[in-house]
């Protein structure tokens, strides 16, 4: 009898060790990695390769911008909604089921071992808010949890399953050598959600800003960011996000750079503030090579218009902003 899955992977090791578990049963397993500007496919790229099984990737950031403004269960320490998160990928995967003619859902979650999401009150929430209650397989704490459909149903042998419970990883990365993993996942898993200083310029961009979009978070990741009166101004730190500024620009926004060398400085808006553009060359002059000269050439840019000024760049004396 044909066996096919879904499995949610991360490339984080307990999503590897997971499907791992599933694969040994003779199921059949489709890999699917949700991408959004704040963790990228890369490890799920490497854990699919290792597995051997082939890997979708969805970016599915338009849909999780509501959830990420507005988090039914919270955030945790930072700005992660771990809950809604689990919930909501979980939901796309079961989505995804009738397409792969597939029977079940495959997660790496761990009963215990995140104190917010993988506790036994969230996971039950992530069930029911997923409408996945019953097709959803965790085989690293299964034997801990009540049967699912496919254990019931004779598609998975539950006493081939683990009783993971807690924080310790050492039964995982015991598994992991013996199936021959030598580079092992950090347990964190990168979301960018989780750090406090991506998160710190996340709540900034959402006391000042309304609509959100994908660009909008893409730059959250790049330079040095300021808030003036209401505008906010980037800053590039080296060519990479020099490169990646202008490649984000769009026709209205206005670009900014002092001489060579400079950083680019990225105001993403159209604005007509004269003060705040003077300020804006100012940090220009002041992040470049010339920030102890009397005088720097800036060039503002808008759309096709292009205008050159003079100005006086602040120094390390008189630099009167703290980036966000």
């Amino acid at each position: 009898m044909r066996k096919r899955a879904i499995s949610l992977l991360s490339g984080g090791l307990d999503s590897i060790l997971a499907t791992w578990l599933i694969l040994q049963q003779g199921v059949e397993i489709i890999g699917i990695s949700f991408s959004t500007p704040f963790f990228d496919t890369e490890k799920a790229k490497k854990a699919a390769e290792f597995l051997n099984i082939p890997l979708e990737i969805i970016d599915v950031t338009d849909e999780f911008i509501p959830i990420l403004l507005n988090p039914r269960y919270g955030y945790g320490k930072n700005m992660n909604p771990c809950i809604d998160c689990h919930a909501f990928m979980i939901k796309k995967a079961k989505e995804l089921l009738k397409k792969y003619n597939a029977d079940f859902i495959v997660t790496g979650e761990v009963l215990g071992e995140r104190p917010m999401s993988q506790n036994k009150q969230s996971l039950k929430i992530v069930e029911k808010y997923s409408e996945a209650e019953d097709i959803l397989l965790r085989p690293l704490s299964a034997k801990i949890l009540p049967p699912t459909k496919p254990e019931r149903e004779g598609l998975i042998d539950r006493s081939k399953l683990l009783d993971i419970k807690g924080r310790s990883r050492k039964i995982q990365l015991d598994l992991a050598k013996r199936i021959g993993l030598k580079e092992i996942p950090t347990p964190a898993g990168g979301c960018l959600l989780t750090e406090p200083n991506f998160s710190r310029r996340l709540k900034d961009l959402i006391e000042h800003q309304k609509l959100i979009s994908k660009r909008d978070l893409e730059l959250l990741k790049l330079g040095r960011h300021f808030r003036i009166d209401e505008v906010k101004i980037i800053v590039g730190r080296n060519k990479e996000e020099n490169e990646k500024l202008l490649e984000l620009a769009n026709h209205e926004d206005i670009i900014i750079k002092a001489e060579e060398p400079s950083p680019i400085v990225l105001i993403p808006q159209k604005i007509e503030n004269e003060i705040i553009l003077e300020i804006a060359g100012k940090i220009a002059g002041y992040y470049s090579d010339h920030r102890n000269k009397e005088k720097v050439i800036i060039k503002i840019k808008h759309g096709e218009k292009e205008k050159e000024s003079e100005i006086e760049p602040y120094n390390k004396e008189n630099f009167p902003y703290k980036p966000i």
